[in-house]
């Protein structure tokens, strides 16, 4: 009695197999967007890391440029001292020949 006719059948059919294909695609869409979002959180805590290296290998930079600073002064030192003694070990020396 309620028999849908013929037409009526194959337009209700061709209706829901659409209906099914935009579902589909509704629903790879999502799981496209899904890994998107996955990947850019993946993405946002390596910068987070890089970002946090960064600032530690800045942090030893300095350090390594402040020790080579106070090496460089020291070795200056050193050199000046050895220059000094080695003029006073040559006046030395001068003054025994005479």
């Amino acid at each position: 009695m309620n028999q849908p006719a013929a037409g009526e059948s194959t337009a209700l059919d061709a209706a829901l197999k659409r209906f099914d294909a935009a579902l589909g695609t509704l629903e790879s869409a999502i799981e496209r967007r899904l890994e998107v979002e996955r990947q850019e959180a993946a993405l946002s805590q390596q910068v987070h890391v890089l970002s946090i290296d960064r600032s530690r290998l800045a942090d030893q930079l300095d350090d390594a440029q402040t020790r080579a600073e106070r090496m460089e002064s020291a070795t200056d030192e050193v050199s000046r001292r050895l220059g000094s003694a080695m003029e006073t070990i040559r006046a030395v020396l001068a003054a025994h020949e005479r």
